[in-house]
């Protein structure tokens, strides 16, 4: 606020000037053009005394004029353009200020979207997605398919391996749902072991050998850290959307179908 108001004052303060100089110029054209308007009588004069008079009154006229263009370049170089170079420097700080809040603003609102430890995106992300997904494709009467997978047994690794191990499955399960889908299928971790994909597009047919893609690939990736190699498997849940029901009672069918492909072993697909 106060640098606002600094600005606003200086700026008034050039306005000020700037109405000086245009008043003295206007005073030294007027100057000129009564000089002028007097050489002509001047060279016509009867007498000498005549033309000497008229010559002192014109040198007269020149010389003000003369003060007034001195006044007026004084105020230029030691006013007006130092004023115009302190505002300029600092509307130039003002605007990279300006565009480093900005993109700080952006970078704080993709790290607000996005999950920290596995750089996909996170379940505030996912929710919205999901919401804007079924309000586009009920318009087009197009399938969406919904995936929720869960590692089996995650909390065994933690406390077997500990949780610098448990990170590098979440990221290694990460980066295997990311080469799997497609670039217009959102992709993201809901929390803890939890993850999900939201498959425009994809009858039930379609999304069951999705599934099943991610499922084996899942089973058969080794993650390695330090001396430490083992494998992991997901159990994952299947919906296709049926045109009416809200995201949250889709979210919420897919999950049941989660949870039933954990009560019937684990490492399977239930839709």
């Amino acid at each position: 606020m106060g640098v606002t108001s600094e600005l606003q004052m200086r700026f008034h303060k050039s306005e000020t000037a700037l109405f000086v100089i245009i008043a003295v110029l206007i005073a030294l054209g007027a100057l000129m053009y009564q000089t002028f308007a007097m050489l002509a009588p001047a060279a016509e004069a009867l007498t000498q005394d005549d033309r000497v008079a008229q010559i002192r009154d014109i040198a007269k006229l020149l010389l003000s004029a003369g003060l007034l263009l001195g006044i007026a370049l004084f105020f230029s170089i030691f006013f007006i353009y130092p004023m115009i170079r302190r505002q300029t420097r600092e509307e130039g700080k003002l605007r990279a200020m300006t565009a480093s809040l900005s993109a700080r603003s952006q970078t704080l609102e993709q790290a607000a979207l996005t999950d920290g430890l596995t750089g996909m995106q996170n379940r505030r992300y996912f929710d919205d997605a999901l919401k804007e997904y079924l309000e586009e494709f009920r318009r087009i009467d197009k399938p969406v398919g919904l995936m929720i997978l869960d590692l089996d047994h995650f909390k065994q690794v933690n406390d077997t391996h500990g949780h610098d191990m448990g990170d590098e499955v979440l990221r290694a399960v990460a980066e295997c749902l990311k080469a799997l889908t497609r670039y217009h299928d959102v992709v993201a971790r809901l929390g803890g072991e939890e993850f999900a994909v939201v498959a425009p597009n994809l009858d039930n047919d379609r999304l069951v050998k999705l599934a099943e893609r991610i499922r084996k690939a899942i089973a058969t990736m080794p993650v390695t850290s330090g001396n430490v190699r083992l494998k992991v498997t997901a159990s994952v849940g299947l919906a296709v959307w049926d045109g009416t029901e809200t995201a949250e009672d889709f979210f919420r069918r897919a999950d049941r179908m989660l949870y039933e492909a954990k009560r019937r072993g684990r490492n399977r697909v239930c839709a």
